[in-house]
């Protein structure tokens, strides 16, 4: 008998290991994790419609759905779901939030997010991964227009002067063109300022739009019953010469080779195109790199001694070989007077860009506050530095033939957040002050153009 039982206590320990290892087994893939969630960016606010990005993630098996829900008291509304054929590890998932279609009210909530993966598991898990709290708010932001710039003209510059307490964001629309106001220096709480460009290109008249949006996203607007008068703008004809051409592609385009007049046309097309895209481009992100205060004083610059020879938003039609090969508009004014003649800055403000700009050859970009600056492009030298601040008259270099010029001269824009606008206004110091001072003095604010 002893041996029996001793024959039978190695089936045991066999039986009790195996069934050790198969509970471990179901206890690890029970225990496995679930897939992970998060919100980019993290809502804080429902609005009236309020657009959500969802980044999922499954650490065993791959994704199999997702369900988005929102709790506000007793309430449980399914915003969201969806399942995921081939269990993708990762996905990507965007969805509006509309509160009023779900029966919600304003006040606290919860997003709950529940995510499910293909990996078994013994026991069913309610597949929980996230809780978000967010409040629901519907309601627009207050918005009033206390003054503007009655009298305005296409491819012009305009003010206007707003009230919107509670908003994370306010400015102008100007023919669907967004543009920011700024709380001001001395300003009572709430009430901005907004240097407004009129589309050049846009024919006029267009709408005149205040906006205001809160975090929640919800929209207030408010029209500007300004009179916008259209503008006709010049067209010129530019009859290339190869040496011009040739000269352009050598400096700007230096990677290129061209040993054919085709060659030697299609390059120019590469320098009079894309890379004037990118010139546009590059003084958009330089418009949001200004300041909340008028950096300005008076009526603008024109260098002395010169001669305006080429005009804002002129078309120009190039010509090659007797055929219109190109088509571009200049949006600036084209200044000439003296080789290398100095530079002066057409008013007080801020250095934000100093160098090369493609199409502009050597180039100064100064910050005039509110939007507001002004480019002074094709210089032989620079004189002043990134970040330095700079007062009216001062020298900021010399002009010169780089980038696409045919003689030296300067090229000055103007533009408000990276818009062109016609040169002309600003040089105008009666315009100054009816159109930009009238409307701030209007508004309590006439401390921000003192001498305009």
């Amino acid at each position: 008998m002893a041996r029996s039982g001793f024959r039978i206590w190695p089936l045991f320990l066999v039986f009790f290991l195996a069934a050790a290892g198969a509970g471990g087994y179901l206890a690890w893939r029970q225990k496995a994790p679930g897939p992970a969630a998060h919100f980019l960016p993290v809502p804080r606010y429902l609005g009236k419609a309020t657009p959500l990005a969802l980044e999922l993630r499954a650490a065993r098996g791959g994704l199999a759905g997702v369900e988005v829900r929102i709790v506000q008291g007793g309430a449980d509304a399914v915003v969201f779901s969806r399942t995921f054929p081939g269990a993708p590890f990762d996905q990507r998932v965007e969805f509006r939030v509309e509160p009023a279609a779900l029966g919600l009210k304003e006040g606290e909530a919860v997003l709950r997010v529940f995510a499910w993966d293909a990996f078994w598991r013994p026991l069913a898990r309610d597949g929980l991964a996230l809780a978000q709290p967010v409040t629901v708010d519907t309601t627009p932001p207050p918005l009033e227009v206390l003054s503007f710039t009655r009298y305005l003209d296409q491819g012009g510059s305009g003010v206007a002067v707003l009230r919107a307490p509670d908003a994370s964001w306010a400015g102008v629309a100007a023919g669907g063109l967004e543009q920011p106001a700024f709380p001001v220096e001395g300003a009572p709480p709430g009430v901005l300022v907004a240097l407004f460009a009129l589309p050049w290109n846009q024919p006029a008249p267009f709408p005149l739009t205040a906006v205001a949006r809160d975090e929640a996203g919800n929209t207030a607007t408010r029209a500007i019953a300004a009179e916008i008068r259209p503008k006709r703008f010049p067209t010129d004809t530019i009859e290339l010469r190869a040496d011009f051409m040739s000269r352009a592609v050598a400096e700007l385009l230096p990677q290129r080779n061209v040993s054919t007049q085709e060659e030697l046309l299609e390059a120019f097309l590469v320098v009079n195109r894309d890379l004037r895209r990118q010139a546009a481009e590059a003084t958009g992100r330089l418009g949001r790199s200004t300041q909340a205060a008028a950096l300005w004083s008076g009526a603008f610059l024109q260098p002395p001694n010169t001669k305006v020879f080429a005009n804002f938003a002129e078309t120009r039609l190039y010509r090659w070989g007797g055929k219109e090969v190109d088509r571009q508009v200049h949006l600036g004014y084209d200044l000439a007077s003296v080789q290398r003649a100095p530079v002066p800055a057409a008013n007080g403000g801020t250095v934000v860009f100093t160098g090369p700009l493609t199409i502009y050859g050597n180039t100064v970009v100064l910050d005039h506050g509110l939007g507001l600056q002004t480019l002074y492009g094709h210089l032989s030298s620079i004189d002043v530095q990134e970040g330095s601040r700079v007062q009216k008259a001062q020298v900021l270099g010399r002009t010169g033939t780089t980038g696409l010029a045919v003689g030296d001269h300067l090229h000055y824009e103007v533009l408000l957040h990276g818009q062109p606008v016609t040169p002309v206004e600003w040089w105008d110091g009666k315009w100054i002050r009816d159109r930009v001072a009238g409307p701030l003095r209007d508004a309590g604010l006439g401390h921000l153009v003192e001498g305009s």
